[in-house]
């Protein structure tokens, strides 16, 4: 790909190369989790746990990864996540990032702790824009946001349920990456031995826009990423939520309705009950709570759940294409990547989130063909195995109900650990 290093062959290699450009504390905020950073490391291994067993014979000649998300096509069954602060990836990251997404015809959601706001994203991404949604204590100033998204012509909402308590994230405050942003003798060492970062990027801004800030607070709450909070704190407050602010976001919003967070069939059930028009099956890319099931183990229960009434999405520890075909073979619509274009776009800016995503791309479509299908409607469960090989034993268990719903093929039932 044009302005990319051809070195660059898989997502570890973007996050290496992102590790070097990066100063420590930001790339960390990226990398790492809450607490002991198990989330992080399960969801992996969840991956590790399914092994994939192909059929032969096939013709597989017209391969493609086309699918149908929301109700529309897609060129993959891919969506770019919500990523808070990754205008400090890249000048401008959230831009680069929605037009890497529009350019590869996959949705792209913006975060609300973006850096970019709602009207300026809008403007300049011509593909699918998502808006995903904090909700603060005074409700008003969430749906006062919820109108700008609506009138800004973005297709979905996206709310992020999982939230309620703050997670505890011991590497940022180890590397001074809290808000307010306060230098200190070890971060000032970090980001000077950055030169290149510091000046492509936070130099940039300090010449035209000024200091970054969250561009799509509610004006009473904005301020730069180093200034000190006037008697209230800017990060939202979710510790009150109940599904009635669920449904009050229903009668509010008029396009699709997202909910992401859920890792319970019960929540998942009573989501699109309040009008849901899709989950995201998701512990927050392991950055919450450290000790959550991992949401490719909590996924099938929750497609067998609400599969056939709503579309179900995961995310958490995709690096590899046959990660994506993994997790459609037990039942998701769509993928939501973050790390992969994060990484992307800190190494060289749109056209390495474009990167990111042409590898997931390239992989997902090869795994595809390997494995003996033409379409991911054919993926199902009788394509993974989680016998003796295999890492652990929660793969067998995760999908011993597992069935294909919302238009993905029926399927048999996977061989468990005990299988011949």
């Amino acid at each position: 790909m044009p302005g990319v290093d051809s070195r660059l062959l898989n997502i570890a290699d973007l996050r290496a190369r992102a590790r070097r450009r990066l100063p420590k504390g930001l790339f960390e905020f990226i990398e790492r989790g809450a607490e002991d950073d198990r989330a992080i490391l399960n969801n992996r291994t969840a991956f590790e746990a399914f092994m994939l067993r192909p059929k032969v014979l096939r013709n597989v000649s017209g391969r493609s990864l086309a699918c149908n998300i929301l109700g529309r096509p897609s060129v993959m069954p891919l969506v770019m996540a919500p990523t808070g602060a990754a205008g400090l990836m890249w000048h401008d990251g959230e831009i680069a990032l929605a037009k890497a997404a529009a350019a590869a015809g996959v949705p792209f959601t913006l975060s609300t702790a973006s850096l970019t706001s709602i009207e300026r994203i809008a403007a300049s991404a011509p593909g699918r824009l998502w808006f995903q949604l904090y909700m603060w204590p005074d409700r008003t100033m969430s749906h006062d946001l919820v109108k700008r998204v609506q009138a800004a012509g973005f297709e979905a909402l996206m709310v992020t349920l999982d939230t309620a308590v703050a997670p505890n994230r011991e590497c940022n405050v180890r590397n001074g990456f809290m808000l307010p942003f306060r230098l200190n003798r070890r971060n000032a060492l970090d980001i000077a031995l950055h030169a290149p970062w510091l000046v492509s990027v936070i130099l940039r801004y300090m010449l035209t826009t000024g200091m970054p800030r969250f561009e799509n607070f509610p004006e009473v709450l904005q301020r730069s990423m180093t200034a000190a909070p006037k008697g209230r704190s800017a990060l939202p407050k979710n510790d009150a939520l109940t599904w009635d602010d669920l449904r009050t976001l229903r009668q509010i919003w008029n396009g699709p309705l997202i909910v992401k967070g859920i890792l319970h069939p019960d929540d998942a059930h009573e989501a699109v009950s309040c009008g849901a028009d899709a989950v995201v099956v998701s512990n927050h890319g392991g950055r919450n709570l450290d000790a959550s099931i991992p949401p490719l183990f909590a996924l099938p229960d929750i497609v067998e759940r609400i599969g056939h009434r709503a579309e179900v999405f995961m995310d958490g520890g995709v690096m590899r294409g046959s990660d994506v075909i993994k997790a459609l073979a037990l039942g998701a619509r769509a993928v939501l990547v973050g790390r992969a274009p994060l990484w992307g776009v800190a190494v060289a800016g749109q056209a390495g989130a474009a990167r990111a995503l042409e590898i997931l791309a390239e992989e997902s479509l090869r795994v595809l063909g390997q494995l003996g299908c033409s379409r991911v409607d054919e993926l199902g469960t009788d394509f993974l195995w989680t016998g003796p090989g295999a890492t652990g034993a929660g793969g067998a268990r995760c999908i011993a109900s597992g069935q294909r719903h919302g238009g993905i093929a029926g399927t048999t039932a996977l061989h468990n650990t005990t299988s011949p």
